[in-house]
């Protein structure tokens, strides 16, 4: 038995259909992740936007990854920042950028005197070797910073 589709006999139901896919396929096209990566400067203008002028500091941060990461899926991160968390002096905000990432900007962490101690730790996706950045922000207005490079030998992020 030999059974043909003619264009006519689409119902409105799947003509709705084929739109909406359509659709759906040219507003997710800027999600895909492609090629772009961040430069450095990137995270110096992330860095300067956050902070404005004010000079960082080296000391009282440390971020603790792998030196070699042989496979960039997943990466363990923890960084730590000295600090009596009182209320009076504490950390505000721990932000974690990614050199060479497609989106410099990895994660922000926010703390108040309750939190006990500045301390995160987390995994994060890296696509090549690139210098990991941290940056904290304390309540008394001084911000200090941490960098670190991690050598990844398989990409993470479609590299």
């Amino acid at each position: 038995m030999k059974s043909e589709i003619s264009a006519n006999a689409m119902t409105r139901r799947d003509m709705l259909a084929v739109a909406g896919a359509g659709i759906l396929t040219a507003a997710t096209i800027g999600f895909v992740p492609g090629s772009a990566e961040a430069k450095p400067a990137d995270v110096e203008m992330a860095v300067k936007k956050l902070i404005g002028n004010k000079a960082t500091k080296s000391g009282r941060i440390k971020i603790d990854m792998p030196q070699i990461a042989e496979n960039g899926n997943t990466v363990p991160m923890s960084v730590t920042v000295d600090s009596p968390m009182s209320k009076d002096d504490y950390v505000k905000t721990v932000h974690v950028f990614a050199e060479l990432n497609p989106r410099p900007d990895v994660a922000s962490f926010h703390f108040t005197p309750r939190s006990g101690v500045a301390y995160v730790s987390t995994r994060m996706r890296m696509a090549k070797t690139q210098n990991i950045v941290a940056v904290a922000e304390m309540s008394n207005g001084d911000v200090y910073m941490a960098k670190t490079e991690v050598k990844v030998t398989i990409g993470g992020c479609g590299g």
